[in-house]
C-alpha cells in the first residue's frame, strides 16, 4: 500500500511548525510567564454575535481560554500564557478552521501597549532575524511597528466615513473590504484605538469614551492578533454581553447562558491586558504557506 502522499508532503512543515511552538513556549517561560491549562469545554463563553460556539451537551467548546485566564488574573497571577485549541462553528475558509490552535497571554498592571512590545519581540525571536519572507514579500519586523489608528485607516482607505459606517452598521464590510487589503504589507501593522462600539471586552480610553483600548495585529495584511486593555467593570461587562446577547437572539442565533463566574469575579481583576493570536496563521507565516491546510495535520475533510 501507499503512503498518504498528502502527510507525507506535510512533513517538513509540521517539524517547522514544531519548532516554532517550542520556540513561543520557551519565550514566555524566559519572560516569567506561567503556562496555564484551562478546561476546553465550558458552561458559557463570552456572546459575540459574529461567532458560534459548538454545543457539547448542555455546555460548549471554548471559542477562547480568555474568561478562564481573567478569572486567574483576578485571583492575582500576574502574568500568564496558554497555547490551546479553541473551535467555532462554521468557519472554513483558506485562513480558517473550525478547530484551530490559539496563543493567548495575559499581564496584570499594564495596558495594551505592552502587548504591542511583545509582538514585536516575539516575532523577532522566532525569525532569528529581522526579516520574513511571505508570498515573496519581504516583511521587515524591525520595531517599532507602525500604529495606525481606526480613525487614520477610515481616513485613508474607506469611501464613506467612520461615523456613517458605524450608523449604517457598515463598519465590518468597510474593514473587510477597504481597510484590511489597504494596510502595508512590508511591515507588520498595528491597527489600535477601536470606536467604543467595537471594544468587545476592552476598556475605553480614561480621556475618550468613545475609543477603545484595543488593536488587531495586521501582517503581510492577514490579521494575526486581537488585543485589549482589559475591562474590569462587571457593571459595564454585563451591559455589553446583554446588547450582544440581544442581537444574537434577534438574528435568530443559539442563546448563550450568561458567564456568571467571570462576571462574579470580574471586579475583583486589577488593570490588565490580553491577547489572542492565531497559531496557525503565524505557521502559515513563517513556513511562507498561501492556506492554513498546509500547516495543520489534518484538516476536517481529511478526517
Amino acid at each position: 500500500m501507499e503512503p498518504n502522499w498528502q502527510l507525507v508532503r506535510k512533513l517538513s512543515t509540521l517539524k517547522k511548525r514544531a519548532r516554532i511552538i517550542q520556540q513561543i513556549r520557551a519565550f514566555f517561560i524566559a519572560h516569567d510567564f506561567l503556562e496555564i491549562e484551562t478546561p476546553h469545554r465550558i458552561p458559557a463563553n463570552a456572546p459575540e454575535l459574529n461567532i458560534e460556539a459548538i454545543p457539547t451537551d448542555d455546555w460548549f467548546l471554548q471559542t477562547s481560554p480568555e474568561l478562564c485566564m481573567k478569572r486567574l488574573l483576578a485571583a492575582g497571577y500576574d502574568r500568564l500564557f496558554q497555547i490551546c485549541r479553541c473551535w467555532r462553528s462554521g468557519e472554513r475558509g483558506t485562513r480558517h478552521l473550525p478547530e484551530y490552535s490559539m496563543l493567548e497571554w495575559y499581564h496584570r498592571h499594564h495596558d495594551y501597549h505592552r502587548l504591542m512590545d511583545d509582538c514585536e519581540a516575539l516575532f523577532l525571536d522566532i525569525s532569528s532575524g529581522d526579516q520574513l519572507t511571505w508570498h515573496n514579500n519581504i516583511i521587515d519586523l524591525t520595531p517599532p511597528w507602525p500604529r495606525i489608528t481606526v480613525s487614520e485607516a477610515f481616513a485613508q482607505f474607506s469611501s464613506i466615513t467612520l461615523e456613517t459606517a458605524l450608523v449604517t452598521n457598515e463598519f465590518d464590510t468597510i474593514m473587510a473590504l477597504e481597510i484590511e487589503p489597504n494596510l502595508p504589507i512590508d511591515r507588520p501593522t498595528f491597527l489600535i484605538e477601536y470606536p467604543a462600539q467595537h471594544a468587545s471586552l476592552a476598556r475605553t480610553k480614561p480621556s475618550d469614551p468613545l475609543i477603545a483600548e484595543r488593536f488587531e495585529l495586521y501582517v503581510g495584511g492577514m490579521e494575526i492578533a486581537n488585543a485589549f486593555s482589559e475591562l474590569t467593570d462587571p457593571a459595564e461587562q454585563q451591559l455589553r454581553f446583554n446588547q450582544e446577547e440581544t442581537q444574537r437572539r434577534e438574528a435568530g442565533k443559539t442563546p448563550y447562558p450568561p458567564a456568571v463566574a467571570f462576571l462574579k469575579e470580574l471586579d475583583t481583576l486589577d488593570p490588565s491586558c490580553g491577547i489572542a493570536l492565531g497559531v496557525d496563521r503565524l505557521i502559515m507565516l513563517f513556513c511562507d504557506k498561501d492556506v492554513i491546510d498546509d500547516v495543520v495535520s489534518f484538516t476536517p475533510e481529511e478526517l
